[in-house]
């Protein structure tokens, strides 16, 4: 006898609800996403008429914005299918063609970055290098308090960030280790505050800030520097990306001030968490050959990375930071280097977040192509028109933060805003790179709903905090990264040679 499909008998209408809902989603919001997406999309395309000053192709290009934008919003279809179905809406609708040109973002060298980055973190984590790492930092470090446990997974953060080239896969590495050290708290309340401190200040805010320093951490960084290629010809290697950004570590440090004073965690030991990690980390076993030669090839390719351009005197090698991680793949499958079958990284592989990063660069490339970004700049600059440049990050960043309470993907938002961004620089006479930099960057620490950030809904599922929680804390947060980024990264662009006041400063990288 032939097994029975579940929910058989259910009817058509509440199958597809039953399957949607054994897919972690809500039906409800994907059939209403799903329908409102391809209700705007034809809207725009077929019903609003052209709108003054904006092209047919721009017209088209606006309809597949807002279907992705809505698609991304509400989870209505995988984010990797409608990352691969925006080659072709953009074909179809005449904004861009012909269809390899539509398909642009998928052959750029910030993908094949990407996507080598994406199979050397499946590497690592096949091996188990990833926890092996954390714990190993974790047991070194003789962390006794949360604030010590905050520190010491910052620090395996910042490692993690080196070999694992997303925040969420950072958050989902940790949480394991993160919850095996809570698990061993009482359940006094300055022992919960302690856990919230620790999960919220860990898996979110330690993930994101630590993934802005890191050209491979973070996919909104590569969407900005696939955009810098591509409409201003600028070139950003691995090492110059690391010296613009890494200020940012120093946001960690007022932002963990904050949270322990919010949650009041300085005095609050934890002497079972300490044996937790120790636990965990003699049940380890010993590194093994294989995780050493892969230790010793990834340390190649960083080398390749950071002497792109060289150091002092010398030139450097040359070696394109994409080319330089394609190499280190074709070291790390010499045959018999390693026992894993394809299947183990495939599986391992985030391959819809990759399918996302090429279709929103194909997005952000028809954006710029086809006027669409200079009309939405067009819009949005009357409100930004006649401030200092300060004010005017100021209000683009606290606009960033309103459009990002409803949307969880970092991608998807920079996807949509960058172009926008670049556009505008000129009309307020502004750096191009600095202003679509800062600006973008404060999208990262959008802290104030936890379904803002995939990290963050990793970090919920603990259970440690409430919605609540994290609002208090996140709103000031929030500031926090506004205001480090007026006052600290502009100022340090301006020292490396991109003041954002100045549109004309001359490129100052290689």
């Amino acid at each position: 006898m032939s097994q029975a499909l579940p929910h058989a008998d259910g009817g058509f209408v509440a199958n597809w609800a039953a399957n949607i809902r054994e897919s972690g989603r809500s039906p409800g919001k994907c059939f209403a996403g799903f329908i409102l997406a391809w209700a705007a999309f034809f809207l725009i395309l077929w019903v609003i008429p052209t709108p003054a000053g904006l092209t047919l192709a721009g017209k088209a290009t606006l309809a597949v914005m807002v279907w992705a934008c809505t698609m991304w919003i509400t989870e209505a279809i995988p984010v990797g299918i409608s990352g691969m179905l925006i080659p072709m809406l953009l074909a179809m609708t005449g904004a861009v063609n012909p269809f390899p040109k539509a398909a642009s973002g998928f052959g750029t060298p910030v993908v094949f970055l990407c996507l080598a980055a994406f199979i050397f973190a499946a590497v690592m984590q096949a091996a188990g290098l990833d926890r092996r790492i954390a714990l190993g930092l974790l047991h070194k470090l003789k962390v006794k308090t949360v604030n010590g446990v905050i520190w010491a997974m910052f620090a395996a953060n910042l490692v993690l960030s080196l070999i694992i080239p997303a925040a969420n896969a950072r958050a989902a590495t940790l949480l394991p280790v993160v919850n095996g050290i809570t698990e061993m708290f009482g359940d006094t309340p300055e022992e919960r505050a302690g856990k919230k401190a620790i999960v919220i200040q860990t898996l979110v805010y330690g993930s994101m800030i630590s993934g802005m320093c890191i050209m491979t951490a973070h996919l909104p960084n590569l969407v900005l520097v696939g955009l810098f290629e591509t409409e201003l010809a600028l070139s950003l290697s691995y090492f110059d990306w690391f010296k613009l950004q890494w200020p940012y570590l120093g946001m960690f440090i007022i932002t963990q001030w904050w949270v322990q004073y919010y949650f009041k965690t300085r005095s609050v030991g934890i002497s079972g968490g300490y044996a937790a990690v120790q636990k965990q980390h003699a049940e380890q076993p010993k590194m093994s050959q294989t995780e050493w030669l892969i230790l010793a090839v990834f340390g190649f390719i960083a080398f390749l990375w950071v002497t792109e351009n060289g150091i002092a005197s010398w030139k450097g090698h040359g070696v394109k930071s994409h080319n330089a991680a394609l190499i280190g793949l074709a070291l790390l499958f010499i045959p018999g280097l390693f026992g894993f079958k394809w299947k183990e990284l495939q599986d391992r592989t985030i391959w819809g977040t990759f399918l996302l990063l090429a279709g929103a660069l194909s997005m952000s490339a028809a954006m710029g192509s086809t006027g669409l970004a200079q009309w939405l700049a067009d819009i949005v600059h009357p409100l930004a028109e006649g401030h200092a440049w300060w004010m005017i990050l100021l209000i683009l960043m606290l606009g960033t933060h309103v459009i990002r309470l409803g949307m969880l993907s970092n991608v998807a938002a920079i996807t949509m805003l960058a172009p926008i961004l670049l556009a505008l620089a000129p009309k307020l006479g502004l750096h191009p790179v600095a202003f679509t930099m800062l600006v973008a960057d404060t999208d990262t620490f959008a802290y104030i709903l936890p379904t803002q950030i995939t990290a963050a809904v990793i970090a919920y599922s603990s259970g440690t905090f409430t919605t609540a929680d994290y609002a208090k804390v996140g709103w000031v947060s929030v500031l926090i990264g506004i205001a480090y980024g007026i006052c600290i990264m502009a100022p340090w662009y301006a020292f490396m040679g991109l003041p954002v006041w100045d549109p004309t400063a001359p490129w100052p990288f290689k």
